[in-house]
Formats: C-alpha cells, structure tokens, sequence
C-alpha cells in the first residue's frame, strides 16, 4: 500500500511540473551581471563578516539597558522638577506678603517675650502652647498645599489667616496666664513677709 502512495504523489509532482513548464524562468542573465553583482557588494559600507567576535554585540544588550535606566531617570528628574512649590500669602498679593510678614514678626515677638518669661511655675504652661503652636503650623502646612491645589481660593486664605490669628491669641492668652501666676506668685510673696 505504501508503494502506491509513494506512486501518486509521484504522479502528482510529474504532473505539476508538466503544467508549470512553460513558467519556468530558465533565461540567463544578462552580460557582466555577476560583475556588477560583486561590485555592488565590495562598496558596502559595512560588510558582515560571519564569524568573527565583535565586543560591541557583546556589550550591546548592557548598552541598552544603561540607556534606558538613564532615561528614566531623566523623566523623573524632570516630572520633580516640574512639581508646583508651595504657595503661601505672600505668593497671592503684595497685601498678603506684608499681612503675613506682620504675622510672622508678631508670633516671633511674643515667643520671645514668653521665652523670657519662662520659670519652673510657668514651663507646663509654655510648653503646651507651643505643642499648640505646632498643631496650627502643621494646619497651616496643609493649608499651604489646598492654596497651591485651589488657585488662590478665598476660603483657604482665610483660613491661612485666622490660623495666624489663632497662634497670636494663643500666645496671648499664655502671656496673660504667665502674668497672673506673676502676681499671684509676688502677693503669697508680700503675704508671707
């Protein structure tokens, strides 16, 4: 069975080239084609050459990669860059600037002011305060990056105002209380003599 096989498929490759004989290209080409041929490959500019070692395909894929951790670290530089700062009062308006400029010296002034003031009977006081103090900067930080997010939002600067504000009569309130324990302090004094 399988010589009858091989017999067919015999016959059918017969067939096909007895169909297909006329549209076979035997025609040689023309005169001086290998030359020209050769010519052509001899004025390459880089020729393959099989077989040899070449270090920069070795080093080729290394290469890449480099390339390609350098780039990405060339985006990400330049997406930080472009991060927005941090906007505060004296970004929005001359006004703003010196209202927060006057802020900032008055909460400087009276820290300064407490400071001096500072004594075992008043340190549990200061130091309350001024854990306070560091709960509205915390505040005023976020508030910081709600003006950058809003575009100079009314609400949010208002906000960022009355937390000075806030500071301002915190540490007022602390002089006050510093003041009493001052006097209180001077009449069991003046008692006792």
């Amino acid at each position: 069975m399988s010589n009858k096989i091989q017999r067919m498929k015999k016959n059918t490759m017969n067939d096909l080239f007895r169909h297909m004989q006329d549209d076979f290209d035997i025609e040689m080409p023309s005169a001086g084609h290998e030359h020209r041929f050769l010519d052509k490959l001899k004025t390459q500019q880089n020729p393959v050459i099989v077989g040899k070692f070449n270090a920069f395909n070795y080093w080729r894929p290394f290469l890449a990669v480099a390339a390609t951790i350098i780039l990405c670290f060339s985006v990400f530089t330049v997406i930080q860059q472009q991060e927005p700062e941090l906007r505060d009062l004296a970004n929005v308006s001359p006004e703003l600037s010196q209202t927060q400029s006057f802020f900032v010296s008055a909460i400087e002034q009276e820290i300064t002011a407490i400071e001096a003031q500072r004594s075992p009977e008043t340190k549990d006081m200061i130091e309350d305060a001024l854990k306070s103090l560091k709960v509205l900067e915390t505040e005023y930080q976020t508030l910081k990056v709600d003006l950058t997010e809003s575009g100079n939002d009314k609400r949010v600067i208002y906000a960022m105002i009355n937390n000075f504000q806030n500071r301002i009569d915190i540490l007022k309130t602390l002089l006050e209380h510093i003041e009493e324990v001052k006097n209180l302090k001077q009449y069991q004094h003046e008692n006792t003599i």
